[in-house]
């Protein structure tokens, strides 16, 4: 196994990220080499997806999986941040062709939870997978998983603000982040530092989401990104009552005050674009 680097938080039934970073992954690292950076969205075709709340959506983990209980929440970020990135990639045909049902929240929800089963078996540095532990899993985790099954040929890599708007330019990615409590009740405009006391707030735990849009791009009087005013968007799965119709909004500073802990893969198709 390499040399991971591993960072590993409590999970719950809304929180399920940890984070792991292989150091063979920086040779997979999009470089920005200065190309224009335009804002652009990408629209998920499946509905806002709800990692808690299972039975009263109809979705009985008994009857997902054998050997297990009925359970209303699992910390599956990874794999719901997963299927909202994936069903921008395909078209709904092929994402039937899959067992992804685009049409149907619950369904859908069924299927995440098959993809992070997946992912935590993907997560070989941990002894524990789901079922019947609920574990958690990784960004990377869960990229091996959709490669795995053959949903994506390839994955790159972020790790400054710049190489993220620029991957967001070719498609959606997924990032985890540390969750402070403060961010679980978004401001005006869905910012989840809408308080400026965040950073005082308990830290919870790592959590993943799908980044759809890179909204506002803005420079500063040297050329270079704005991060006050340069602003992300992103899908998460706590149901479409949370936030901004089930999304929330950050600024590239706060990418740049969390970006220790934060790591950013892009599930793609066809080589690279």
């Amino acid at each position: 196994m390499p040399d991971l680097e591993i960072h590993q938080y409590e999970v719950d039934g809304h929180l399920g990220r940890h984070l792991v970073l292989d150091p063979r992954s920086l040779a997979y690292r999009r470089r920005y080499a200065g190309d224009p950076l335009r804002p652009v969205e990408w629209a998920p075709k499946v509905p806002v997806l709800d990692q808690q709340n299972l039975t009263a959506q109809g979705i009985r983990t008994s009857s997902l999986f054998e050997g297990v209980d009925d359970v209303d929440a699992l910390g599956s970020c990874c794999g719901n941040a997963a299927t909202a990135l994936i069903s921008v990639l395909h078209d709904a045909d092929a994402l039937a062709g899959a067992g992804l049902d685009v049409t149907d929240a619950a369904a859908a929800e069924a299927w995440a939870i098959g993809l992070y089963s997946d992912a935590t078996h993907r997560d070989q540095w941990n002894e524990y997978s789901w079922p019947t532990s609920d574990c958690g899993s990784s960004g990377l985790g869960v990229a091996k998983a959709l490669r795995t099954r053959g949903l994506i040929d390839q994955y790159g890599h972020a790790t400054t603000a710049e190489e993220l708007c620029m991957l967001l330019q070719n498609g959606p990615v997924l990032m985890g982040l540390s969750w402070y409590s403060a961010f679980s009740d978004p401001g005006p405009g869905g910012f989840i530092d809408s308080d400026p006391m965040w950073s005082s707030s308990p830290l919870e735990g790592g959590h993943e989401v799908c980044i759809t849009a890179l909204e506002d791009v803005v420079e500063d009087a040297s050329g270079g990104l704005d991060y006050t005013r340069t602003i992300l968007r992103a899908r998460n799965s706590w149901s479409r009552s949370w936030g901004d119709q089930g999304e929330f909004r950050m600024s590239l500073d706060l990418y740049q005050r969390l970006r220790s802990g934060i790591d950013v893969v892009q599930p793609r198709l066809d080589g690279v674009r």
